[in-house]
């Protein structure tokens, strides 16, 4: 079975740009010609359309708070830190990463993920990837899309991923463990600009500033990444 490769979202009850109705269809997954394709319900966006960080974090404690309720499986974000290990470790599917890149970026997916796993930090359900590409401003409020990267981790994982000025509206933040993921959510987002098969427009120019904001995070924190 195919997969789309995206999701769409389904306008229900509007009309195209041609005027016509856009046909009522049931927000849910359809299998057709060999592609599986997701259609979301339609929700109004919000006018203006920017985030506030207080309203950020307010969603994304409510996300969080509703998914402490879920008893499902998902795997745990260092089985996404060791994907992108792997990847930094394979030359074959990174073959432009320098080898010096190539050091930098495998020993700080590696001493970070033992020194975030050490803090023995409380762990529940996570979105994965809460950036504000996944947030639509809307008219019913702050929404968050593209839950396949749940997985399970401290809610730090997931702040890491948001601009840094909304942390300081989350309530209980250990913001040293903060600092910690934002490095290693860096490490892990510059590996994938480095795959062969990166797609992502301007994705290798994104890589190299990456890497150098890698290398000064690390200075400024002493972390030695060659242990």
């Amino acid at each position: 079975m195919r997969s789309s490769g995206c999701d769409a979202i389904m306008a229900a009850g509007r009309t195209s740009s041609g005027g016509e109705p856009v046909p009522r269809v049931e927000p849910c997954v359809y299998e057709r010609d060999g592609f599986v394709v997701t259609l979301w319900t339609y929700y109004e966006p919000a006018t203006p359309r920017e985030v506030s960080p207080a309203g950020y974090a307010s969603a994304l404690e409510r996300l969080h708070a509703g998914m402490r309720k879920l008893d499902v499986p998902a795997p745990h974000f260092t089985d996404r830190v060791e994907q992108a290990r792997q990847l930094v470790a394979s030359r074959d599917r990174t073959p432009a990463l320098a080898g010096a890149d190539r050091e930098l970026l495998g020993g700080t997916l590696r001493s970070l993920r033992r020194v975030i796993g050490d803090r023995g930090a409380a762990e529940q359900l996570l979105h994965g990837e809460p950036h504000p590409g996944n947030v639509l401003a809307t008219k019913n409020g702050l929404l968050f899309i593209d839950l396949e990267t749940c997985c399970r981790g401290p809610v730090e994982f997931d702040l890491a991923h948001a601009p840094e000025e909304v942390s300081g509206h989350y309530r209980g933040v250990d913001h040293g463990l903060l600092r910690e993921c934002r490095i290693l959510v860096l490490a892990m987002i510059t590996t994938w600009r480095w795959d062969r098969g990166d797609q992502l427009p301007n994705g290798r120019q994104l890589g190299a500033e990456w890497l150098s904001q890698i290398r000064a995070a690390l200075d400024r924190k002493g972390l030695d990444t060659h242990g």
